[in-house]
């Protein structure tokens, strides 16, 4: 942490309160400034650095051997775009390591640099996690430069005069330009994925951000799934008469992106039309209904999160990805919790009791358990079942 760099430094983390990570540097040469996160999962590193969730966010793996799998062209979760509308760097302990897997058409570093992805190797992220965990996500500046030529005070002064995420609307800009259709299903080993079939569901998804395997997880419980850009109004979608309405993930701020987002799905609720909320799209459902939402000092952000859901009893371990948290202590009548982080107790999941309305704030999709949670698009299904 010394601001002195030491022989052969390519790579180095500026942080707002001063201190200086050096190390290799690793995929796109340059720099971004973001929030600092840490992720737990042990796998899926192409999968989560392609997540519009972490937009302006930089990300320290906790799990020392990434890159062993190497990356492909199946894997990416966002729609479209770069790093600009996902995650903007990543932290390594140790170098990533050469590919070894089947899939496989790149490795770590050349995609990272392809994407515009900067990163680091050779930090101790033990020490960034435990601090995290104490102070709270940082701002930070991730830089590398093959010929190790850093203005660290520039760097540390570009750390200190970023905004943060409160108040940023980043779903605007990850969102889709246009409304498409997506009929890709999820994936299995004898043949990659799937395809729709005869649709029974005629789903409109809000593009916040979304996932691709939330539309996938979609398609494969018989959707024909239409995507729409974020600020796409309740009108709008309404005429196009759809089964069910889905809220997708996304980043930034929700109480920012609900300026606009929030009366519109306001009137979908009112609608009667069956809704369900994941991630930003489950805060934006609560502030709808009249809860709040709150900062998170570390967040959650894992692949190894154990959940409960409070209908039936089960603990799922699933994926999580938020800087931001429905406030429990808010909820109004009729809505009722549905789903506790057993990590610290906070919301994950709502209900309504008189309308078939719903959210989670994990990711179903992303399959940790490995299907623990898939069982939600199921309930999903059975609501526009009911409303048919």
């Amino acid at each position: 942490m010394s601001r002195d760099l030491l022989p052969g430094v390519t790579g180095v983390l500026a942080l707002a309160d001063g201190t200086i990570l050096q190390g290799i540097g690793v995929g796109a040469v340059g720099e971004a400034v973001g929030e600092v996160c840490f992720n737990t999962a042990m796998t899926g590193y192409q999968e989560i650095l392609t997540d519009p969730s972490y937009m302006a966010q930089i990300v320290a793996f906790t799990f020392p051997h990434i890159g062993n799998v190497g990356t492909n062209l199946e894997d990416v979760e966002q729609i479209a775009g770069t790093a600009e509308t996902a995650a903007r760097g990543a932290i390594f302990r140790d170098l990533p390591t050469r590919p070894a897997n089947w899939r496989a058409d790149a490795d770590l570093p050349t995609w990272m640099a392809r994407r515009g992805v900067v990163g680091i190797a050779g930090v101790d992220t033990r020490a960034l996690t435990r601090a995290i965990r104490e102070r709270g996500m940082p701002h930070g500046v991730i830089a590398h430069h093959p010929q190790g030529e850093f203005d660290l005070d520039a760097l540390v002064a570009k750390a200190k005069a970023w905004t943060g995420l409160v108040g940023l609307d980043l779903a605007k800009d990850a969102s889709c330009l246009q409304p498409f259709v997506y009929e890709e299903g999820l994936w299995d080993w004898e043949g990659g994925y799937a395809k729709l079939g005869q649709p029974k569901y005629d789903v409109v998804v809000v593009d916040y951000g979304v996932k691709r395997n939330i539309l996938r997880a979609l398609t494969s419980v018989g959707a024909r799934v239409t995507v729409v850009p974020a600020k796409t109004t309740a009108a709008e979608i309404l005429a196009r008469n759809p089964d069910g309405v889905l809220l997708s993930n996304g980043p930034g701020d929700p109480a920012a992106t609900g300026e606009y987002a929030v009366p519109e799905i306001r009137k979908l609720v009112d609608s009667g039309k069956p809704v369900f909320g994941i991630c930003l799209g489950h805060q934006m459902l609560a502030l709808a209904l009249g809860a709040t939402t709150v900062k998170m000092d570390q967040g959650h952000h894992g692949a190894n999160h154990p959940v409960k859901d409070l209908t039936t009893g089960k603990v799922e371990i699933v994926s999580m990805n938020h800087g931001f948290t429905v406030d429990r202590d808010s909820l109004p009548a009729p809505m009722v919790e549905t789903h506790i982080s057993l990590f610290d107790g906070t919301n994950a999941g709502l209900s309504l009791t008189d309308r078939p309305v719903f959210s989670i704030q994990h990711h179903p999709e992303a399959s940790p358990g490995p299907t623990d949670s898939l069982y939600l698009f199921e309930r999903f299904a059975g609501y526009m079942d009911g409303a048919k």
